[in-house]
């Protein structure tokens, strides 16, 4: 019967509890009963009509059970597999790696009812432990005896594989290397195939039962599927050397558990545990395998809710400039890091700075900066999102960087930016926000306050700057403040002038014959509760004036129009904003003020303000 489960396949499963190699997979097909969600996985019973077993189609077929290829009271056939006991229980867990759809939903649940008399089967045959040949029920279905299985840690595997110098086809035969989306902590014996993606640092900890050290290693396996390691004490000790970044391990004897959300930084809903018992040998007498690198890419006007946020993300854009090597001074250790900026636009025609550090702002940036004008394509993958200038992107150890990467998302980037995208007018992610309170919580629309909140509470921004939106008018621009200041031309940063002629930049390291002139302003802004002193920059500040420093300048020197530049000042005054903004604390004459920083500044789009302001009384009569 061809939509029907295989009489006595649960038992065959049983009798065949962990196949060497996919020709030991007995042909079976199973029902699907009672499907449901555990997490990103999900979890079924397998029936064969007569037995049932409980089971889980890991993370990798979630898919097909969302698209409704695979179905509850549907046939699948079982390609591949692997049995594990449950924990403090005497039952047995199936766990389907591979499957094929036979059937969608039928009817009902099939049961088979069977009798000896009739048919002569023997579906559940006791069978002696010496027995070691395959038990043919009758019917042409062969069960295979109960077999002990000898389980080999990775020392096992490399000992055989030098002594019989056999390659990874044969090492496969001799026991399988399970892929990393496979691993559970209910599974029991293991072995990975991994490559060492990052390493950390062997740190010291210390906490209520004492000091200790620690150590993490980012592993990847074949599929691309990564798991993050962690050693502590002795078994960091003895690892820290023992892993090279870049090299490929067999890794056996690790204990799984569910990731703490608060600190995972690979996509794995399990993390991994090694002490001084576990196995790890080096893979050298085999060609090693090249993992293959997996994007979740975050389209550039998406980042906002993602800034300050615990997830690292992925992005892929057009280099649109590429900036000098700046030294930075830390503030944690006081010494200095190479950085570089890179400007990235996408298809949502926003653009978004990326902060290269260390060896990738020396390295993949002075690659980038050489060919800057042929406009390449990048691929980073971990990207730290941050509140600076609103939206801003910066890497961290483990990020990586391809350039003109050979992927279908590479590709489209490309003819769009050929066919249209090098003539469209790009514009800053941060100064798009999208305002609606479903972007999360750097919208202009979220945590809108009006200004006496900041006022009548002095205490914030203590620990650290608070971010608000605000509607309001800039009522006042003194005219006689210092507005701007002579920027580089190439990396923007403050400029002196030369001796002779021209500036000189001190980060470029160079001598330029002009300079451009950067905004850097207070305006007074105000609403119905109160006024405050905003300070701006450059970016921000041109939105609020309309212009340009430079042009603000010219302006200002015309002989007998002195009036264009103060009457230019006022016509910047008393529009609406929108304004995003941190609070933060400084010294000042021993005394603690605070400063209000503009991050980001748009027009009112006043249909969005209308509906906002609906859903505020809306929630104002719910309460």
């Amino acid at each position: 019967m061809a939509d029907a489960p295989t009489v006595g396949g649960i038992s065959n499963i049983l009798s065949n509890p962990s196949p060497d190699s996919p020709s030991d997979v007995p042909d079976v097909v199973v029902q699907v009963i009672d499907l449901k969600a555990t997490g990103n996985r999900y979890m079924f019973t397998a029936s064969d009509g007569d037995m049932k077993l409980k089971a889980i189609l890991p993370s990798n077929l979630t898919s097909d059970v969302i698209s409704g290829n695979i179905q509850n009271l549907g046939l699948i056939r079982v390609l591949d597999y692997s049995l594990n006991d449950i924990p403090n229980k005497q039952e047995k867990y199936l766990i389907v790696t591979k499957c094929e759809v036979v059937s969608p939903a039928l009817e009902k649940e099939v049961k088979t009812e069977v009798k000896k008399e009739e048919t002569g089967i023997i579906l559940k045959p006791k069978l002696e432990d010496d027995d070691k040949s395959t038990f043919n029920n009758g019917s042409g279905i062969l069960l295979k005896p109960k077999q002990e299985l000898v389980a080999k840690s990775a020392a096992q595997i490399v000992h055989e594989q030098q002594t019989n110098m056999a390659p990874a086809a044969r090492m496969s035969m001799t026991r399988r290397v399970h892929p990393l989306v496979y691993l559970n902590p209910y599974q029991g014996d293991w072995t990975i195939k991994v490559r060492v993606t990052d390493k950390g640092n062997l740190r010291t900890y210390k906490n209520a039962q004492g000091e200790g050290y620690v150590f993490n290693v980012v592993l990847t396996d074949e599929d691309g599927t990564q798991i993050q390691a962690t050693m502590f004490n002795d078994a960091a000790r003895k690892f820290y050397e023992k892993f090279s970044l870049g090299k490929v391990y067999y890794i056996s004897r690790g204990a799984l558990k569910v990731a703490n959300k608060k600190f995972k930084t690979v996509q794995n809903d399990y993390e991994m545990t090694l002490n001084v018992n576990s196995q790890v040998d080096e893979v050298s007498s085999e060609a090693a395998f090249v993992p293959e690198t997996k994007y979740n890419f975050v389209k550039i006007d998406m980042l906002g809710p993602h800034v300050n946020g615990r997830d690292l993300v992925d992005v892929i854009g057009v280099v649109q400039s590429v900036s000098p090597t700046m030294s930075i001074r830390r503030k944690i250790n006081n010494e200095t890091a190479p950085k570089r900026d890179v400007t990235i636009a996408d298809e949502t025609k926003k653009t978004v700075v990326i902060s290269l550090w260390n060896d990738l702002a020396t390295t993949v940036g002075q690659e980038l900066l050489d060919i800057a004008d042929q406009s390449p394509i990048i691929a980073v993958k971990y990207l730290r999102v941050g509140d600076f200038q609103g939206v801003s992107l910066s890497t961290i150890s483990r990020s990586s960087i391809m350039i003109n990467p050979d992927i279908k998302e590479a590709h489209d980037l490309r003819s769009w930016y050929d066919s249209e995208g090098k003539a469209v007018s790009m514009s800053s992610v941060s100064s798009g926000l999208s305002p609606s309170t479903k972007s999360g919580t750097r919208s202009m629309y979220s945590d809108r306050i009006s200004l006496s909140h900041i006022l009548q509470n002095k205490s914030l921004g203590e620990e650290k700057p608070m971010f608000f939106s605000i509607r309001a008018y800039v009522s006042f621009i003194k005219p006689d403040q210092t507005m701007w200041y002579r920027a580089c031309k190439t990396c923007k940063k403050k400029v002196t002038e030369a001796i002779g002629s021209g500036y000189w930049c001190d980060n470029c390291q160079k001598n330029d014959e002009e300079c451009s002139l950067k905004y850097i302003m207070v305006v007074r802004v105000s609403d119905a509760s109160g006024e405050a002193w905003f300070s701006t920059f450059n970016e921000e500040a041109e939105r609020i004036i309309g212009c340009s420093a430079d042009e603000l300048d010219q302006l200002k020197s015309q002989v007998g129009e002195e009036n264009s530049y103060q009457l230019k000042l006022k016509q910047a005054t008393w529009v609406p904003h929108l304004f995003r903004v941190s609070v933060s604390q400084n010294e000042y004459n021993n005394e603690k003020r605070q400063r209000i920083t503009v991050r980001s500044v748009a027009p009112v789009d006043f249909a969005a303000e209308s509906r906002f302001l609906l859903e505020e009384i809306a929630k104002m009569k719910a309460s």
